[in-house]
């Protein structure tokens, strides 16, 4: 007996001798379907479009599998990447990304982030509490006056952003009273120093501080005077310019 095998007809243009991860592919189309698990797009080529087999989608593109074919699909146009069709990952120049979407302007409440394109959170100057007032002192003395001004500071913690709220002053003066004293021949008032310091005032060759006490600086006699307190603690450094 003699036996026949019948082929299934095939399309003239359809090979299946494809490379590139298509399963069935022409040469004028490229791809037409692709191997399992990978991706199928179409790419233009000048007024051509031909179809490609890829692992994952390109840029632009977010992935869809369907039982029978695993398709890439093109993003919004207002959209650079996306996760599907509703959800925007990443937006072209000039517009920001927002819950997904890519919007002109941010809704009110939220500023425009003109680094990373997105719409953020308005953040408002913070400072942190007063510090205590500065001892009453006259073109910076201590001594020889009745009538003052004290001075206190804070510093920025939070600086705002573009649309945040300004930031407070840093510092206020105020005036003052103190019972006037006569400054001694060449004081020039009491500075309160508040780590071991090394000064180089005056030729002076060396100075050992101790924090907790006050410097007095008597630029007639080039002297240094230190007035001790109650705590003590001893350091020794380089000789340091300052």
């Amino acid at each position: 007996f003699l036996s026949f095998h019948i082929c299934p007809p095939v399309h003239p243009n359809v090979s299946q001798g494809c490379q590139g991860g298509c399963a069935t592919c022409s040469d004028y189309n490229g791809c037409l379907s692709c191997k399992p698990r990978l991706f199928f797009v179409l790419e233009r080529i000048g007024m051509k479009q031909i179809g490609v087999c890829l692992s994952s989608c390109p840029s632009g593109y977010y992935g869809t599998r369907y039982p029978d074919i695993n398709k890439c699909t093109k993003c919004k146009a207002d959209c650079d990447t996306c996760f599907n069709k509703n959800f925007c990952t990443k937006c072209k120049s000039g517009f920001y990304l927002h819950l997904g979407k890519c919007l002109d302007n941010c809704p009110e409440g939220l500023e425009a982030n003109n680094h990373t394109m997105e719409c953020v959170s308005i953040v408002h100057c913070e400072a942190s509490e007063w510090s205590p007032w500065s001892p009453c002192m006259k073109k910076g003395k201590t001594c020889g006056f009745k009538r003052g001004t004290e001075t206190r500071v804070r510093e920025i913690t939070q600086h705002p952003s573009a649309k945040g709220n300004l930031c407070p002053p840093t510092s206020e003066t105020r005036k003052c009273t103190v019972q006037r004293k006569k400054c001694q021949k060449g004081e020039r008032g009491t500075i309160k120093l508040t780590k071991c310091a090394y000064l180089n005032l005056h030729n002076l060759r060396k100075f050992h501080f101790f924090p907790g006490t006050h410097l007095i600086l008597s630029p007639v006699s080039k002297t240094l005077k230190c007035m001790p307190l109650t705590e003590y603690v001893g350091c020794k450094l380089q000789n340091i310019d300052v």
